[in-house]
């Protein structure tokens, strides 16, 4: 008998921010606070990470990484796309939850030069969530955002006005922080930074990463101040956040609460499993890559999967931990230390990792938007660094030879442009190439991400005709989409709008023809 239930397994509860907020100050960031810079900013960077992992699901299960699993039913929405105002609202609620932490921490350190740190470090966080807001709604509140009682219904801005505003916040951070540094009296992030441990330069890193990211996705479509970046350059490590997880109740790395097992050894979703479409990267049908794959997939190359949308019998269901842990240790007691995507419950929970950082700086070259290296070399870094994220184990050590593995990734797939850059013949073939392999890399990773460049790029290339296999596209098999592809193209706005923002909400919106400003 099918589990009714599944549509709070594939819908409400893979939406959740799987970590607990354990201050929140969100009511009124105008009203004073007890709570110091100090003692708000790792929490807010805590629940960061469940907002990330929130995205992350998100990605995968519209985004052509997973698929629906066996004995289960009521999938409703997330197979046919046909989506509602109740469908992924927690995306836009909770980051405006956690947008008013970092506001408060903007607020409560606005001119205080001490504390440029703490400032820089709340603008670049409040860059990073309002460009995952832009990304999945188009215009959002902004303008008149984060004012609390002052202002209790606010207007929405245009899209492209938010990248713009949110790339010139990005350059004053950095401006911040190398002013923070010649006062001898600023206050130290400390340990405050659950994310670099206090490193600014990370900090500036992370900040010319996101600009870029914006500037590659606005190109063409926004008119920017400033194009250019400091020198401190792009992220070369993976921007991880831990605030000391641990398998303790309600400590867990919220990726691996939601997908691997609780804190009791309770086993996490299972009414998803990898797409069958995803699958063929690594097992030889589109690429062959049996390094990542092992690294990410059970019982790879045999792994089960799926087409979304397919609910027949033969239609297997996921084990304990799911399809996306490798390890051949299945118990949730223990389980973990692992490489891949989930790890462990004291895994990191990643930002932007190293490799989302190349590829989009090989996308930047290519488009002529950075000359700091060439799109070649960053393809190549990306594909290394993706390797190496897959290969590192919680407590940072790696587990075999990524180098080793790169290069048989590169024989094994020696006539393909998509995994050897110098074979593509065209600038299109060029970004096919970069998307592709970010695509790849970011594998239950930061699946939004990906989803996002599909909807830029419409890579990886996806077969459209009627009768397509799951070998060709990862759209549903019962998608209600009108678009050629078969694919969504957002998700709408949540009631909570419509019910206490009415007059401000955009109207007409739909999951099938209305885009991103970015979008195709």
């Amino acid at each position: 008998m099918k589990n009714i239930t599944a549509i709070i397994l594939s819908g409400v509860m893979l939406l959740a921010t799987s970590c607990n907020k354990y201050l929140d100050i969100n009511t009124d960031p105008n009203n004073a606070t007890s709570a110091s810079a100090e003692l708000i900013l790792p929490q807010a960077l805590n629940y960061t990470a469940g907002m990330i992992s929130s995205f992350n699901n998100y990605g995968v299960q519209v985004g052509g990484y997973g698929a629906n699993a066996g004995g289960y039913g009521g999938f409703g929405t997330s197979i046919t796309y046909n989506f509602t105002t109740s469908e992924y609202q927690g995306l836009f609620s909770s980051s405006y939850d956690l947008l008013n932490d970092y506001q408060t921490i903007i607020n409560k350190t606005a001119g205080d030069a001490n504390y440029n740190y703490f400032n820089a470090a709340a603008n670049i966080m409040k860059a990073l969530h309002f460009q995952l807001l832009v990304d999945t709604y188009n215009d959002v509140p902004y303008m008149d955002a984060l004012q609390g009682s002052k202002k209790l219904s606010p207007t929405y801005t245009d899209a492209k006005v938010i990248y713009k505003s949110i790339a010139d916040s990005l350059d004053a951070a950095i401006a911040k922080i190398n002013a923070g540094a010649a006062n001898t009296n600023v206050v130290p992030l400390g340990s405050a930074d659950i994310m670099f441990g206090g490193n600014t330069t990370s900090w500036k890193k992370l900040a010319n990463t996101i600009k870029l990211r914006i500037l590659v996705r606005g190109n063409g479509k926004v008119t920017f101040s400033n194009s250019t970046f400091s020198s401190d350059g792009f992220l070369t490590t993976d921007a991880l956040i831990n605030p000391g997880y641990t398998r303790d109740n309600g400590k867990q790395n919220p990726k691996w609460n939601t997908w691997g097992w609780g804190y009791t050894g309770s086993p996490g979703t299972k009414s998803w499993m990898p797409s069958t479409f995803s699958k063929t990267f690594y097992d030889g049908i589109k690429l062959t890559d049996n390094g990542r794959g092992k690294a990410v997939y059970y019982q790879f190359p045999t792994t089960p999967t799926n087409q979304l949308g397919f609910e027949g019998v033969s239609v297997v269901s996921s084990p304990d931990g799911t399809f996306w842990f490798p390890s051949t240790s299945r118990v949730g007691t223990s389980a973990g230390n692992s490489v891949g995507v989930l790890k462990g419950p004291n895994a990191g929970l990643p930002v932007i990792t190293a490799s989302e950082s190349y590829f989009i700086q090989a996308e930047a070259a290519l488009k002529g938007i950075i000359s700091s290296t060439t799109a070649a070399a960053a393809f190549s870094n990306g594909i290394t660094a993706s390797f190496k994220y897959l290969y590192t184990l919680p407590d940072g050590s790696v587990s075999g030879n990524p180098t080793t593995d790169v290069a048989t990734y590169l024989t094994d797939n020696a006539s393909s442009y998509l995994v050897n850059y110098g074979l593509a013949t065209s600038d299109a073939q060029r970004l096919e190439a970069i998307i592709t392999q970010k695509w790849v890399a970011l594998n239950f990773v930061n699946s939004d991400q990906s989803w996002n460049d599909y909807r830029r790029t419409l890579y990886p290339k996806l077969v459209n005709t009627p009768g397509a296999t799951a070998l060709q596209t990862f759209a549903s098999r019962v998608s209600e989409s009108t678009r050629p592809d078969k694919l969504p193209t957002r998700v709408l706005y949540p009631a909570s709008e419509g019910s206490y923002n009415t007059a401000n909400v955009p109207k007409g919106i739909s999951p099938f023809s209305s885009l991103i400003f970015w979008a195709q």
